[in-house]
């Protein structure tokens, strides 16, 4: 098992894998994505309060998921790069963050389009709203440390530490309309007991989230894969993809 974890954490290896996974993730993604949308578009029945309005959860709810995932892949990765020094930690970190970011900003602006209408304000400084702000933050934060140090073990061990002791905001997001009091609604999947919300809306919504987190591992394939050769571009292995013109081809 340990052989296996510890060639999978070499970046040759791990390059040529990211290279064959991702068309299939991406292409898995996009039918996900584009059942999820006519199941939640089509399909799905309007809401009794919210009437057809509500149908922005399809975008909004996998994209707030996903910025609590990309920032905990974030600060795991940024862990494993500062206890074992692993190049291959460092540049999953790395290229997570402008998709967290990005994620996280599209969560930001559906929900403000969403709370419009339903709370007469496109912004209240509710706790989730604030922390999920914060967030945001945080994954520019990272980015911007990280572009500021042009060494590249210094700009990983600074922006590593940042992404560690950021992850504290994670489950404050999460539990918030638990803890304060709060305009934002409360879970409505992550229940011990049964989902608050009607099967025939359910199950868009579910495969959305999952072309959703496709769709994340297949740019953060190409993103990883990136960050290798940028880092190893003076190894051997990465002089044998340029000779055998594996990296054009890619690129074409």
């Amino acid at each position: 098992m340990w052989d296996w974890f510890y060639k999978l954490a070499s970046p040759p290896h791990f390059y040529r894998i990211a290279s064959a996974l991702e068309p299939w993730l991406l292409w898995t993604a996009i039918v996900l994505l584009g059942a999820g949308a006519y199941g939640g578009l089509v399909l799905a029945p309007p809401d009794y309060l919210q009437g057809e309005g509500f149908r922005i959860i399809y975008v909004h709810v996998p994209s707030a998921f996903l910025s609590m995932f990309c920032y905990v892949l974030m600060a795991v990765a940024s862990a494993i790069g500062l206890i074992w020094r692993m190049k291959l930690a460092y540049s999953v970190a790395a290229a997570t963050a402008p998709v967290g970011a990005a994620f996280t900003f599209l969560a930001l602006v559906t929900g403000a389009i969403w709370g419009q209408p339903m709370w007469g304000s496109w912004w209240e400084w509710d706790p989730r709203l604030t922390s999920e702000l914060i967030l945001l933050f945080l994954f520019l934060g990272y980015i911007f440390l990280r572009q500021a140090l042009q060494e590249t073990r210094q700009a990983d061990r600074a922006s590593g530490i940042l992404a560690v002791v950021g992850v504290v905001n994670v489950p404050i997001i999460h539990y918030s309309v638990e803890w304060w009091t709060s305009i934002h609604q409360g879970p409505s999947l992550a229940k011990l007991d049964t989902p608050s919300i009607s099967g025939d809306m359910l199950w868009p919504l579910l495969v959305m989230i999952a072309g959703y987190q496709l769709l994340f591992l297949a740019i953060l394939a190409t993103g990883v894969r990136t960050q290798l050769l940028e880092r190893e571009k003076n190894s051997r292995w990465v002089n044998d993809l340029l000779t055998t013109g594996v990296i054009g081809e890619a690129a074409r």
